[in-house]
């Protein structure tokens, strides 16, 4: 997908840098605003896991997910460095302003790889190492490395790699998988297209300019609102599935039903935006903005509700 593109390695770039590297360009390898919700849901799974659990043990494997999702990221900041240097919102990463050397990025996003896997295994059990060690290859060579630049269905699949932390802290806290962390994967995995969407709305260009097969530069923007709104309502629906099957009660509910009232108006708001023929908002897609907002708002709040309900109401 990026054969077409005619841009100048970000490598030649880098000797008009200044070699000393501040440490904050190595922190933005990581991702840090994604490794926040990523080491939240994490520690949901880990916290609502029945049995107890030391807590030095726990804080080592809640270390252990922000090490993997950073890890992650650093890759993925590596290979898409090429697409990076032409999407404004990405040009001044560290790797395509010519900060940090893209070899360099590959080496840290590795090392720490490897160090967050053995130090889950050592701490905690194989299982949870395992789960880990699969989430990082889900996302930097299935998701970033394939999906990404060959299917517009990249983020449905590839939301996978973001909701295994609540498997992964469960996993941790008890060596084994249960029904809820499986609820709780699936609920990250269905809230991820329509937040993600929301963005890709307003971003299309970006995408459009850097040969990236989103969902809005191939099927357009009138198609993105309709799946935005069904994949809400399916994201709805399974929120509940917790408090249909007994593992939570009414706090829960009654919070997901509000947040689910919150994004399905949010999303009926973006399919209602004001349009030209082709779907592209006439309102600087001010409704995408917020949706993209709120959905932030709803998976964080979502897992408080979970959190609040198992610890208060038991």
């Amino acid at each position: 997908m990026s054969a077409g593109l005619s841009v100048a390695d970000p490598d030649a770039r880098f000797s008009a840098a200044v070699v000393g590297t501040e440490a904050r360009d190595w922190f933005a390898l990581l991702k840090p605003r994604v490794i926040s919700l990523v080491v939240f849901t994490g520690a949901a799974g880990l916290a609502m896991a029945p049995g107890g659990m030391n807590p030095l043990v726990a804080a080592v494997s809640i270390l252990c997910i922000c090490m993997a999702s950073g890890a992650a990221g650093a890759i993925n900041m590596w290979y898409d460095r090429d697409i990076d240097a032409v999407m404004t919102r990405t040009a001044t990463r560290p790797i395509p302003d010519g900060r940090i050397r893209a070899d360099e990025a590959l080496g840290f996003g590795i090392g720490l790889s490897v160090a967050s896997v053995l130090l889950m295994w050592l701490a905690t059990n194989a299982l949870a190492a395992f789960v880990l060690a699969f989430s990082i290859f889900f996302y930097a060579v299935i998701y970033t490395m394939w999906l990404k630049r060959s299917t517009p269905q990249n983020i449905v699949i590839g939301g996978a790699a973001g909701a295994f932390p609540p498997m992964i802290g469960w996993a941790a806290a008890t060596g084994s998988i249960d029904v809820l962390p499986v609820v709780m994967f699936a609920i990250v995995f269905l809230w991820t297209p329509p937040h993600f969407w929301s963005l890709s709305l307003y971003a299309c260009k970006d995408y459009g300019r850097a040969g990236i097969p989103m969902l809005p530069v191939v099927r357009g923007a009138r198609h993105t609102r309709w799946q935005i709104l069904w994949y809400t309502l399916i994201l709805s629906a399974v929120s509940l599935v917790p408090s249909v099957m007994h593992l939570s009660g009414w706090l829960y509910t009654a919070t997901a039903s509000l947040l689910d009232a919150g994004f399905v108006y949010s999303a009926v708001r973006v399919l209602l935006d004001r349009q030209d023929d082709n779907g592209v908002s006439l309102t600087g897609d001010g409704p995408a903005r917020r949706a993209f907002r709120y959905s932030l708002a709803y998976l964080f709040l979502l897992f408080c509700g979970l959190l609040a309900d198992h610890f208060l109401i038991g």
